[in-house]
């Protein structure tokens, strides 16, 4: 905003208050008024938004005690300040200034002639050059405050996070606030609750809460986007000669798989549609076989295993990774 737009335009007017008011009046007085013109509370009503931008303008310069000075001392110039041209003995007013300062006057220098002088006015009226800033100089003023953001955090279980659901926080200040838990969210994950952070201090939107999410781990399953993984143990026999097992499933019945003979630990038996659902697709259940050890095992068990052992091709497994690494 100009200085010229200072002059002509009576703020303290346009709030409806004194020009000795108070900063807590001037406050209250505000919030009042931009409740009621806000546009939020009159949609489509030009004349409101207007209303609301114009008493936005007024509080932005009289709630600022650096501009308000500047300002008061701007509009005292319209009351009977003069200035003179050294040398003329010319007498302006304040248009005259400005005409000078812009080219319609040329070359003339200005001395105020009422308290203060002229360079303190016009110094802290232009910021000594910073433009934009929120004491001293001009900007461009906007509404009101938004209300700061609040960070938070909630631990939730695997299954809520998977499926999704509606749970209840406990505010700072006692009241209740629901969030809904999307389906899949991960673990860490930040859900933005929108207008529920804190409230703005002149009328304007309040900010938000930033909700980290913290997932517990499951016993069983693990996420792996929006598919589920389980390790599914096999004995020796079950793997070298085949079986049909049963893998479990999240919150579900188990389904049973079959296990082809020879099948290696590591294999992926994919259940499909059995994983994380939410609305950008559905996930599978991945199955990873584990073959299983016995740590203990009977004479006759063990003697048994050595004549297995002894009728299988005499050929050592590692051979192909240890020609790799040597080569």
């Amino acid at each position: 905003m100009a200085s010229q737009d200072w002059f002509d335009k009576d703020f303290y007017k346009v709030l409806g208050v004194s020009k000795d008011v108070s900063e807590a009046e001037l406050k209250k007085t505000y919030r009042k008024l931009a409740r009621k013109y806000h546009p939020d509370s009159n949609p489509g009503d030009t004349a409101a938004e207007a209303k609301f931008k114009e008493i936005s303008e007024a509080y932005s310069v009289l709630s600022d005690p650096e501009e308000r000075k500047e300002y008061d001392q701007i509009r005292a110039m319209g009351s009977g300040a003069r200035f003179t041209a050294p040398g003329s003995g010319a007498q302006g007013g304040f248009d005259d200034v400005f005409g000078g300062m812009f080219g319609q006057g040329g070359q003339q220098q200005y001395t105020f002639q009422q308290g203060g002088g002229f360079d303190d006015v016009f110094g802290g009226l232009f910021g000594n050059g910073r433009f934009g800033q929120t004491s001293g100089g001009f900007r461009g003023y906007g509404g009101p405050t938004r209300g700061r953001d609040v960070t938070a955090h909630t631990t939730i279980d695997f299954v809520t996070a998977t499926r999704g659901e509606t749970i209840t926080l406990q505010a700072s200040d006692g009241k209740p606030i629901k969030v809904k838990i999307p389906a899949g969210v991960a673990d860490g994950q930040k859900i933005k609750l929108r207008g529920k952070g804190q409230p703005s201090p002149d009328g304007g939107e309040a900010g938000d809460i930033v909700l980290t999410v913290t997932v517990r781990k499951h016993p069983v399953f693990e996420r792996d986007g929006l598919n589920l993984r389980v390790n599914v143990p096999v004995t020796f026999a079950e793997a070298a000669l085949g079986a049909t097992i049963e893998v479990p499933t999240l919150g579900g019945d188990p389904v049973k798989l079959r296990v082809a003979p020879g099948t290696p630990s590591g294999r992926v038996l994919r259940v499909k549609g059995r994983g994380v659902e939410t609305g950008k697709g559905t996930g599978d259940l991945l199955a990873v076989v584990q073959v299983a050890v016995l740590s203990h095992l009977s004479g006759e068990a063990k003697q048994k295993l050595e004549e297995f052992a002894a009728t299988l091709p005499q050929e050592n497994p590692r051979d192909d990774i240890l020609a790799k690494a040597r080569s």
